[in-house]
């Protein structure tokens, strides 16, 4: 009989999920999901053909054969398969939110904690609806502690994939103005991120906390908590004593001090390895590992990346962008830059009915920065550009053409915006 159970019996035969035919491994379960763009149950037989061990859809012209399991909810069955599979894997899960930073902190918790566990954790930007079920479905029985990203653009959506996830830890990066058109304004996204702090208030769990943050101190001084930040009541406390441009810092936790020279910039990251050092100390790893870890460590994806090209020196932060992390950006470039500075900055996207204010305010910060090369990009943009001698274009394709005339040479150019408006495209002019 096709059940749950029976198709969970299979995977642990196998161990393989997909839900793209075109990359099907052999003996993988085949899930035929469904998206605005694409329907996956066109390529049921087709994945069985390619030798998947079964496929799960939602079309009962299926009903009778053999390998398929139909369902009311593809995407449903996805979520179930891995809520089994979290519950029946001993790791311990760390679920980490925030507006900005999750990945990079993930990235810092997951190396640390490696020095000492067997680990597993969110891969690329597997962090939602999708992602996490993907990522909960590859833990095994060796697998120690899982570090799992979860991404939202809605209310609900955190408390949805902490359901799922289960997490006995879990950390808020930061609460800042991300996704305001799908969140409802900014209290709508204090309210969603700190849905994860909800959930492991209910069961029992603990979560890490930067006290230097005041709406995270508050929103968790009642739970189970361990801290970390430049306050002195932190348990684990920091200080950053470089910045030049790789971030350097001096450490202590239970009179054991370190100093850790990086190579990530940007002071909005100290934060990041904060959490790190954090987790590594909560976790017992030794703190000679902890440094090895985060010294070690080398951003990449366009995440505040350092680039040196044969014309400019780029500081490459064009993974995404709301209007916290594009403050935070600008501030710091400003800090470290030299006379030779530009600014090429990417709108700001899924801010709804705040947008227009939001890069206004912006615009006004480029100007009280005193920043003179400045090159806009982006219909969002356009609605706040008022000429100050600045360049700005509607798409980058038309930037692209620009440079290909007069690239500029000799600049340190900060290169900020959110992922849909592909500043990346910009790298091979630069």
């Amino acid at each position: 009989m096709k059940t749950p159970e029976s198709l969970y019996s299979l995977f642990l035969k196998h161990r393989k999920v997909s839900t793209d035919s075109r990359n099907l491994e052999k003996d993988a379960i085949f899930f035929a999901l469904r998206g605005d763009n694409f329907d996956g149950n066109q390529f049921v037989l087709q994945a069985i053909e390619n030798g998947a061990a079964a496929a799960v859809s939602d079309r009962t012209e299926f009903s009778e054969h053999p390998q398929v399991w139909v369902v009311d909810d593809t995407l449903r069955a996805l979520q179930q398969l891995a809520r089994m599979h979290r519950k029946a894997m001993p790791a311990k899960v760390i679920g980490i939110t925030g507006s900005n930073g999750k990945t990079t902190t993930k990235e810092l918790i997951a190396a640390v904690l490696s020095k000492k566990y067997e680990v597993l954790y969110t891969r690329g930007n597997l962090n939602n609806h999708i992602g996490v079920p993907l990522t909960l479905l590859q833990l095994k029985p060796d697998t120690e502690l899982a570090v799992i990203e979860m991404g939202a653009n809605h209310q609900g959506e955190i408390a949805a994939l902490s359901r799922l996830a289960m997490p006995d830890f879990g950390l808020i990066t930061n609460i800042g103005k991300a996704h305001l058109e799908g969140f409802g304004g900014f209290t709508g996204v204090i309210n969603a991120k700190s849905e994860l702090f909800a959930y492991l208030d209910d069961h029992g769990g603990k979560v890490f906390v930067n006290i230097d943050n005041e709406l995270l101190d508050r929103l968790s001084v009642n739970l189970d908590r361990f801290t970390y930040g430049q306050n002195n009541k932190a348990e684990v406390y920091g200080e950053l004593v470089a910045d030049d441009p790789f971030l350097s810092l001096v450490c202590e936790y239970h009179s054991r001090q370190a100093i850790i020279h990086t190579q990530i910039t940007g002071q909005y990251n100290f934060e990041n390895i904060m959490a790190a050092v954090a987790v590594g100390n909560y976790f017992e790893v030794d703190t000679h590992a902890i440094v090895e870890a985060i010294e070690n460590y080398l951003p990449a994806n366009h995440r505040s990346q350092i680039i040196e090209t044969e014309r400019n020196q780029l500081l490459m932060d064009a993974y995404n962008a709301n209007p916290t992390s594009m403050e935070a950006a600008l501030i710091n470039f400003s800090k470290r830059c030299g006379q030779r500075a530009m600014l090429i900055l990417g709108d700001m996207l899924e801010l709804g009915d705040a947008s227009e204010a939001e890069h206004a305010n912006i615009l006004k910060l480029v100007i009280d920065l005193d920043f003179r090369n400045v090159v806009l990009v982006g219909l969002e943009f356009a609605k706040v550009y008022a000429g100050n001698d600045w360049i700005h274009v509607n798409k980058v394709e038309e930037l692209i053409s620009l440079f290909k005339e007069d690239a500029p040479t000799g600049y340190e150019i900060l290169i900020k915006g959110s992922r849909g408006i592909r500043l990346e495209k910009l790298l091979p002019f630069l």
